[in-house]
């Protein structure tokens, strides 16, 4: 398995990541602890250490980081563990210490992650979304406390625009406080609107890049076609809506252009992906254990030319 430098940060991280929005997903076999155990365990065995996890995923706040504490017992020192602090649009416990950008709740969130992952550190702790009420410099300063106290080795944000980006690499620069190393923002062939700001501020500004649906929420698994779902599925549970609406001459194109050189169209779909340097893991989920070998085959296989990559943006232009 490939590893990566997360930006400014002392992590390596795997290529292939493991999204972790499904331990704890009703209806899945990574509701329970049995399930999440054996994917995180098929995770590591198969070369995956990033785990990216959310103090708000699974069945309820909280539950997706306790089972990943509890599937990493024995192994948390082989694993890189990343966790989300501060959604602006999901019920917290903890919405009455104020901004969830501001110290109080940073200070009392963190103890809770590390509570619930069973560890002493988390090695990325990540800002889920803006908090437009309260100043990146109080938010950085919070998270500088959690880094020198060692409670927490690099920092990272998720879903902000180029201009915060920047924003708040320059306000930490300033302060001397610990900068973000990494963005975590939607992105795969599907959804490209990082490109025109996100991925350009990453890159100037030094950062790692963590894509998160970079499958489409598993359409490029090469499990889906015009016709068949697979019925244990998310987008058949939940999201019919993205396969219903999928550029199907696009992705067959795609297909094609993949079977001509001897792979499927995941392991093109990860090989797209991995041609950017900026990007550091491509973290997909996966609810079985086969999902995870796939995902890291696929991760450690084909890589495209310039060529061969202007070819697949063709295919999916951006809107």
């Amino acid at each position: 398995m490939e590893m990566r430098e997360l930006g400014p940060s002392e992590l390596l991280v795997s290529v292939v990541g493991l999204g972790c929005n499904n331990l704890g997903r009703p209806g899945t076999r990574t509701e329970t602890l049995e399930g999440a155990t054996a994917v995180v365990t098929a995770a590591l065995d198969a070369g995956v250490t990033f785990f990216d996890t959310a103090d708000i995923y699974g069945s309820g706040y909280g539950v997706s980081e306790t089972l990943l504490g509890e599937a990493l017992r024995g192994r948390r020192d082989e694993a890189v563990v990343a966790t989300k602090f501060g959604h602006q649009d999901y019920p917290s416990p903890l919405a009455e210490l104020g901004p969830r950008g501001g110290r109080a709740y940073i200070r009392a969130a963190v103890e809770g992650s590390l509570a619930r992952l069973r560890t002493d550190r988390i090695d990325l702790y990540q800002l889920h979304t803006p908090d437009p009420s309260t100043p990146v410099e109080e938010t950085l300063a919070a998270l500088d406390e959690l880094v020198r106290e060692g409670k927490v080795r690099a920092i990272g944000h998720s879903n902000l625009d180029g201009g915060a980006i920047r924003e708040a690499d320059v306000a930490a620069t300033r302060a001397g406080t610990v900068r973000f190393a990494s963005a975590q923002n939607e992105y795969s062939l599907l959804a490209r609107a990082v490109e025109d700001d996100v991925l350009p501020a990453v890159r100037e500004r030094g950062l790692g890049f963590l894509p998160y649906f970079p499958l489409a929420n598993g359409l490029f698994t090469g499990k889906f076609s015009r016709t068949e779902r697979p019925a244990d599925s998310r987008i058949a549970r939940q999201r019919p809506h993205i396969a219903d609406d999928a550029p199907w001459d696009a992705i067959e194109a795609f297909e094609a252009f993949a079977a001509e050189r001897g792979i499927g169209i995941l392991e093109a779909t990860f090989g797209w992906l991995l041609a950017r340097a900026e990007l550091s893991s491509v973290i997909a989920g996966a609810t079985r254990p086969d999902q995870i070998a796939s995902n890291a085959r696929a991760g450690s296989g084909w890589r495209p030319t310039p060529d061969e990559v202007a070819a697949i943006d063709a295919l999916f232009p951006r809107s």
